[in-house]
């Protein structure tokens, strides 16, 4: 009698499936410049961090960008760039924002105020995703420096320095503020709203500068504002935003920190995304037809299924 053979079949998984996911990648903001309130002070703003986007508007006046194809089932990067530190002294600039990363989207941190030099020579901005505020001598003759130039499609020049005042930090909407000879802070760069998460935010502003008798404002948009004989304030977290500068004694410095940026990403509501170790995110409830993930710290990989 014949013995039936029982064939094993073999599991497939399921295809990967294609789905478009939009995004906004803001970098980590710069740090501000310092001033000297023995000279009378000036230092930049710090530069917003490089925002790219597909939803509403991006950085530095350019194109929206493209919606990425992906697949579930696959790993994709995300870091998200802290902010940098403000200047340590007034013959150094603030230090640059570090970059944020989704995938094969990378936006360029910002770049640090320049500081007065402490009476000698100015120290020149940088540049980076938006770039830092520039600055001048603060003793005759009072050299100046220009803002440190923007990043293409992801944000704004700073604005220049003058005669004991500082320019502000560029933003990712507008470039910062010139300095007004001999005046008072002036405003950092705005940023660019987006409505990616369902209601238009507004991230990446410059820091504002350092002048006297005052500082500047910050860019809308998470940019701190600049002070006069006292510490700037941080550019806000998760927005990309620029520190603002200000000015203490001869020892001391009034830089303030730049913003850390932020990963939003918006996708059919069919789809969940899954969070890998050392990233930090939420995702959303299901509105509109989508979901958003808002990923606020940390590198490592996502995935959908």
């Amino acid at each position: 009698m014949p013995i039936l053979g029982i064939i094993a079949s073999k599991f497939t998984p399921p295809a990967p499936t294609n789905f478009t996911v939009d995004y906004l990648v803001v970098a980590g903001g710069a740090g501000s410049g310092t001033g000297d309130i023995v000279n009378n002070s000036s230092g930049g703003g710090g530069g917003a961090g490089g925002l790219r986007c597909t939803v509403t508007a991006t950085g530095g006046g350019g194109s929206l960008e493209s919606a990425l194809s992906l697949s579930t089932g696959t790993n994709y990067t995300v870091t998200i760039g802290g902010g940098g530190a403000g200047a340590t002294s007034t013959a150094n600039a603030g230090s640059n924002g570090s970059n944020s990363v989704f995938s094969t989207i990378t936006s360029t941190g910002g770049g640090g105020g320049g500081s007065n030099g402490g009476g000698g020579v100015p120290t020149s901005p940088n540049t980076g995703g938006s770039g830092g505020g520039g600055t001048s001598a603060a003793a005759v003759p009072f050299t100046t420096t220009a803002g440190g130039a923007g990043t293409a499609n992801q944000g704004y020049a700073g604005g220049s320095g003058e005669a004991n005042s500082g320019g502000g930090g560029g933003g990712a909407g507008a470039v910062g503020t010139n300095a007004i000879n001999g005046g008072p802070g002036v405003a950092g760069g705005n940023g660019v709203a987006t409505s990616i998460t369902g209601s238009s935010v507004t991230y990446a502003g410059g820091g504002g500068s350092n002048g006297y008798p005052s500082g500047g404002t910050g860019g809308t948009g998470g940019g701190g504002a600049g002070a006069y004989n006292a510490f700037g304030t941080a550019g806000t977290t998760n927005t990309g935003g620029g520190g603002g500068a200000g000015s203490r004694g001869p020892a001391q410095t009034g830089a303030a920190a730049g913003g850390s940026g932020v990963v939003i990403l918006r996708y059919v509501d069919t789809r969940t995304i899954s969070f890998g170790a050392g990233v930090t995110g939420t995702e959303s409830a299901a509105s509109g037809g989508y979901k958003r993930a808002t990923i606020t710290a940390g590198t490592g990989n996502v995935s959908w299924s």
